[in-house]
């Protein structure tokens, strides 16, 4: 007597679910089809309410364009399928959506900057400059040495706050640590500018000066480098320490010899990142440095008054304040904004490559 209680072919048939992997596609050129026809029906309804444009006929084409691919795709290809295509559209829109502000940035301050991006915007300053000519050596200096007092300031101090927070921290003491970082990475930029202001008011009286502007950033800067080095040096497996402590080796060398070695990369690319975040500052510097049109590299603060300039405050007085004739003030504050945004690339491109060229080794 036969056992076999699997049913016949035909009743199997009829249990088989309907969308299976061999189900049907649909064509190769569908999705594209599809949305040049949304697209254009969309035109063809803002037109008729006399509204027509083509942003928003690409805005009303695309939930058009989805709904016609999942109906389609659900009859052909079935509910599994369907749903993958519309999430993957989704997924691309969004994509698509977040590049457009960026890339119509990156070609406002291309083609607005390029007519003043010249050698003497970068040779000369402002003093007695009225109308054309003249450039932003100054404000470019100042940025350099505003910044580069800041990431001194900055890094010791984030990088052993971070390690005491990994290596050494427990209870009460590192939980208000590390929510005073939090706190501190959410404060806006003008009150890092009023507390370094007053700090310097109280110790040496009401002044400006390129110190006081990168203690502004100091405030800033620490918790980004205290969070970026606090998580990578939590990363470094407890593997190598372990080694280390069964070597003989003291903790203070483990953390020199093993843990800061093996995450030097990631930290190097937070740091720049980090400085990438306040070059670009404005208002603590306003409040801090003031404002000059001429060269000025001592930083410390002489007497009441010893103002530096940095590029984003030149690039506020130029656009806010121009002269005669207004095109030529704001031709240098477009160019200022330029040298800021290839500045901030400049600096990404070097995190990337001492990411890449600091990263352990590993052999395989």
């Amino acid at each position: 007597m036969s056992t076999d209680t699997r049913p016949d072919a035909p009743l199997r048939d009829q249990y088989m679910p309907r969308e299976s992997l061999t189900a049907g596609q649909l064509p190769k050129f569908t999705d594209l089809g599809l949305l040049v026809i949304s697209i254009a029906v969309a035109a063809a309804i803002l037109a008729l309410f006399g509204s027509f444009n083509l942003v928003g006929a690409i805005v009303l084409g695309g939930p058009l364009f989805l709904i016609g691919i999942f109906a389609l795709a659900f009859n052909v290809e079935g509910q599994r399928r369907a749903v993958n295509r519309v999430a993957r559209y989704v997924i691309l829109g969004a994509f698509i959506l977040a590049l457009v502000p960026l890339v119509s940035l990156l070609w406002e301050v291309i083609s607005k900057g390029l007519p003043r991006f010249d050698w003497q915007f970068f040779t000369q300053t402002k003093r007695n400059v009225v109308g054309e000519g003249g450039g932003a050596a100054h404000a470019i200096m100042g940025t350099l040495i505003v910044t580069g007092l800041a990431t001194v300031f900055s890094v010791p101090v984030g990088l052993f706050t971070a390690i005491y927070l990994v290596e050494y921290g427990k209870g009460w003491p590192k939980t208000v640590i590390t929510f005073l970082v939090d706190v501190m990475t959410g404060i806006p930029s003008i009150v890092a500018g009023l507390f370094a202001y007053a700090l310097f008011s109280t110790v040496i009286g009401p002044s400006k000066s390129g110190l006081a502007g990168a203690a502004a950033l100091t405030v800033l800067m620490v918790p980004y480098v205290v969070r970026n080095s606090e998580e990578i040096i939590r990363l470094v497996p407890n593997s190598l320490r372990e080694a280390s402590y069964a070597l003989g080796v003291t903790r203070w060398r483990t953390i020199v010899k093993v843990v800061l070695p093996t995450s030097i990369s990631g930290i190097v690319s937070g740091v720049i990142l980090a400085i990438a975040r306040i070059i670009g500052e404005t208002a603590p510097l306003l409040v801090t440095m003031g404002f000059t049109d001429s060269m000025n590299t001592n930083a410390l603060p002489t007497g009441s008054m010893n103002p530096m300039t940095a590029l984003p405050v030149f690039v506020y007085y130029e656009y806010t304040r121009p002269g005669r004739p207004q095109q030529a003030y704001f031709d240098r504050a477009w160019t200022g904004a330029l040298v800021l945004v290839l500045i901030v690339m400049i600096l990404n491109i070097i995190g990337r490559y001492v990411a890449k060229r600091f990263a352990p080794k590993i052999n395989r």
